[in-house]
C-alpha cells in the first residue's frame, strides 16, 4: 500500500501542479507586467519632469535676455536724454523715443515679476526703482526744477550700470550658466 500511496500522492500533486501552473505562471507574467508598467511610468514621469524643467529654463532665459535688452535700453535712453536736456536740444523725437523705452522696460519687467527667481527678481525691483528715481530726476532737470544737477544725475546712471552688471551676474548664476563662484579674480576682470 506503500507503492500505492505514494503514487496516490505523486499523481495528486502533478495533477495539481499542472492545474495551478497557469494561475502561478499569470501571477509572475502579471507582476512582471506591473513592475515594466511601474518603470515606464517613472520614465515617462521623469522625462515629463525634464521637459517642464527645461521649458521653464527657457521661458526664464528668453525673459531674462528680453529684461535685459530692456533695462540697457532704458538707461542709454535716460543718459541720451539728460544730455539733450543738459544741451538744451530736446525734441518730441528724443521725447518719444525715451517714453518707448520706458514702456518697454515696464513691460519686461512685468514679466520678469512672472518668470523671475525670487534672487533676481529683488535686485530687478530695486534697479527698477532706481530707474524711476533717474527718470524723475532728469524731468525734474527739464522742467527747471532740479533736484540733482547734471554731473549728479549722469554719475547716478553710471552707477546704475555697475549695479547692472552685478544683476547680469544673477541672471546668469540663475541660468546655470555660471556659479556663484566662477567670477574671475579681481585683478584679471
Amino acid at each position: 500500500m506503500d507503492n500505492g500511496l505514494t503514487a496516490l500522492i505523486a499523481a495528486l500533486v502533478g495533477v495539481t501542479g499542472t492545474l495551478l501552473a497557469p494561475i502561478f505562471s499569470q501571477r509572475i507574467v502579471f507582476r512582471f507586467q506591473e513592475r515594466q508598467f511601474e518603470r515606464q511610468q517613472r520614465a515617462v514621469q521623469a522625462q515629463w519632469t525634464r521637459d517642464r524643467e527645461e521649458t521653464r529654463l527657457s521661458e526664464r532665459r528668453a525673459c531674462y535676455i528680453a529684461t535685459n535688452t530692456a533695462y540697457r535700453r532704458y538707461r542709454i535712453q535716460l543718459m541720451n536724454y539728460l544730455w539733450d536736456v543738459h544741451q538744451g536740444t530736446v525734441t518730441p523725437t528724443c521725447r518719444d523715443e525715451l517714453e518707448a523705452a520706458r514702456h518697454a522696460h515696464h513691460a519686461a519687467f512685468a514679466e520678469a515679476q512672472l518668470v523671475a527667481s525670487s534672487v533676481v527678481l529683488a535686485e530687478l525691483d530695486a534697479i527698477a526703482k532706481e530707474l524711476a528715481q533717474a527718470y524723475r530726476r532728469v524731468k525734474r532737470l527739464e522742467e527747471g526744477n532740479p533736484v540733482r544737477s547734471f554731473e549728479e544725475i549722469e554719475q547716478d546712471l553710471q552707477d546704475l550700470w555697475e549695479r547692472w552688471k552685478q544683476m547680469r551676474g544673477l541672471m546668469r548664476t540663475c541660468l546655470g550658466v555660471e556659479g556663484p563662484s566662477s567670477r574671475p579674480p579681481a585683478n584679471q576682470a
